[in-house]
């Protein structure tokens, strides 16, 4: 009975769906201040994410006619689903080497595909044209992008020689971080740019793009159902970043004040760089998205895994 409770404590508070649901929102207050700022514009205060959070909860859903209703209410669930099990995981290791499992890698990368799975069910679903293009979009996104992504999250495995995050963990804690390495390095940007896609920001917010199709797959959503879709993304903002720094820059060391700080840190420096790339990009079109990641992301990724079996 003990552990079932630690496990639901983990799974649902910490470091599961509430920890990680409001540092999120936090992390996107945090985008919208900083590009606000850079467009000369005063920003939102930091409840705002909350305040619109709260405001979608209070207001009725509505399911179109026509829709598979199942499928329609469900896929928000199945995207938040996916996020929780992720953050979970990664906390947990990041706590304790320990507590990995066989190839708990591999579980990750199955499960972080499920937010962008529940934008094209729910779009699908919705019966609505533009919903049905936006969903169309993020499925060719998600077959540009997977490719060149698990080509760099490999080139980890392959210099740490596991698929376990407990041994990539010990490994980088003896070796130093992967991001030190010529390899780890262009793993790394690799797995960057891959993020800003996973995240649907410029310039890779194609399936929503409101100037063309307006909230694309999600067009047909409103109350808990798109505050579901939202949380979900905002989660995203967190997680993604706390993977790269769990793969690339060494993990997180909680046991002193100075490792948390440290995590801070780079946690920062990351969300900084999307930020950047968010407001320095334009919109790409859904072909030169699928070229760009097929082509130098691609080949840059390539190269990276290939240094690695060479050991650098």
């Amino acid at each position: 009975m003990f552990d079932l409770l630690r496990l639901m404590f983990a799974f649902i508070i910490m470091p599961g769906f509430l920890f990680t649901a409001v540092v999120g929102l936090l992390a996107t207050w945090v985008d919208r201040k900083v590009t606000a700022r850079v467009q000369y514009r005063q920003g939102p205060p930091w409840f705002q994410p909350f305040a619109d959070l709260a405001k979608l909860l209070g207001k009725e859903t509505i399911v179109p006619e026509g829709a598979a209703k199942a499928v329609f209410l469900g896929a928000p669930l199945i995207g938040l689903a996916g996020a929780t099990l992720v953050s979970t995981i990664i906390w947990m290791v990041n706590f304790s080497h320990g507590v990995t499992f066989i190839g708990d890698l591999i579980v990750v990368l199955y499960l972080l595909t499920l937010p962008s799975l529940a934008i094209i069910f729910g779009g699908s679903a919705s019966r609505n044209p533009l919903s049905a293009i936006g969903a169309s979009r993020e499925m060719k996104l998600i077959l540009a992008y997977e490719l060149p992504f698990i080509l760099a999250v490999f080139t980890v495995v392959l210099r740490t020689g596991s698929i376990m995050f407990g041994n990539i963990l010990g490994y980088q804690l003896a070796n130093g971080m992967m991001i030190q390495s010529c390899s780890g390095l262009i793993a790394f940007l690799v797995a960057l740019i891959v993020v800003q896609a996973k995240l649907g920001v410029v310039p890779f917010d194609i399936p929503e793009a409101e100037q063309e199709i307006a909230a694309g797959a999600l067009l047909e959503y409103s109350g808990p159902a798109l505050a579901v879709y939202k949380l979900s993304r905002a989660m995203m903002y967190f997680i993604l970043p706390v993977l790269l720094i769990t793969l690339f820059m060494g993990g997180i060391d909680l046991s002193f004040w100075g490792g948390i700080a440290w995590f801070i840190i780079k946690y920062v420096i990351i969300l900084t760089l999307i930020i950047l790339i968010k407001n320095t990009n334009p919109r790409l079109r859904t072909d030169q998205a699928v070229r760009f990641f097929w082509g130098p992301v691609t080949a840059l990724a390539a190269i990276g895994f290939i240094l690695a079996m060479v050991g650098w």
